[in-house]
């Protein structure tokens, strides 16, 4: 063995400078530790907190709110054939209006009841016109046809004025 071997070792003096690497270095490696412990821990989903930006659940006003859920479902059509029906005496006139009035819409096809058959041939003449004025209003291709029915459905089965035997109306459409 040689006397170097023998010799203690000296540490080299530790300067400030050092001192506050190593103290930096220890609160860094602590913060990691910290850090990792708390990722651990369950934290609030983002979407879950209000923030100071508008976001889906902001409160809206209510006409918004239907529209907003009118669009999400695919109601346009639905809805702007309800309004064709509450409008329909401005659409087609209080005469006709009076006489004949929408039952359904399905298929973009308008199925319209007259309460008699002059109404109903009547309708049926101005069917194509009626079809342009409501595609104007509704948008392209939203009605495709007007089928005319004239009065019918289920004869009364009572009454006062119900004669024994009877079939129904008078009238006879076809």
């Amino acid at each position: 063995m040689s006397d170097q071997d023998k010799e203690p070792r000296k540490t080299p003096e530790v300067s400030g400078v050092d001192l506050a690497r190593q103290a930096l270095a220890a609160a860094r490696e602590q913060a990691r530790a910290r850090g990792n412990a708390a990722a651990g821990r369950k934290r609030q989903q983002p979407g879950l907190r209000s923030g100071a930006r508008a976001d889906g659940r902001d409160p809206m006003p209510l006409m918004a709110a239907l529209d907003r859920l009118r669009t999400e479902r695919g109601w346009e059509m639905p809805m702007a054939v309800a309004g064709v029906m509450e409008r329909w005496p401005e659409i087609v006139g209080p005469e006709i209006a009076a006489h004949c009035e929408p039952e359904r819409y399905e298929d973009r096809e308008l199925v319209v009841r007259c309460d008699s058959s002059a109404w109903a041939a009547q309708l049926k003449l101005l069917a194509p016109q009626l079809v342009a004025r409501l595609n104007a209003d509704l948008g392209q291709g939203t009605v495709r046809l007007i089928k005319v029915h004239g009065p019918g459905g289920k004869p009364k089965r009572y009454g006062p004025w119900r004669a024994p035997g009877s079939t129904g109306p008078g009238d006879t459409y076809g």
